[in-house]
């Protein structure tokens, strides 16, 4: 699948939850489909890599905009291993978008 981010739909907006995040142009129902990472393999952690896998073992950096999808819970996104990103339930506009790290991120 070819990389993109649905710029009709989300914005990058200052974060009251850290620096920058993403947010929601207008209400998004869930199941919404907001884009297709574009990513290239991370040997570390760091800023922007999204672990696929509780090892680590496979883990992107995110290149494009869905990169500034903050941590939250409960969270109204997920990422799924085909690196689509989607909403997990009914998003308000202006509702910033929220993604659960896991368990180490509390």
């Amino acid at each position: 699948m070819k990389p993109y981010v649905r710029h009709d739909l989300v914005s990058v907006q200052t974060s009251d939850i850290h620096g920058k995040g993403l947010f929601a142009r207008k209400r998004l129902p869930a199941g919404t489909v907001l884009g297709v990472l574009k990513t290239k393999p991370a040997r570390r952690n760091g800023p922007y890599v999204l672990w696929l896998d509780d090892d680590g073992e496979e883990r992107y950096r995110v290149l494009c905009e869905l990169r500034y999808i903050n941590h939250g819970r409960p969270a109204n996104v997920a990422y799924y291993d085909d690196l689509t990103v989607v909403t997990l339930k009914a998003v308000k506009a202006g509702q910033e978008l929220l993604h659960d790290y896991g368990e180490d991120w509390e």
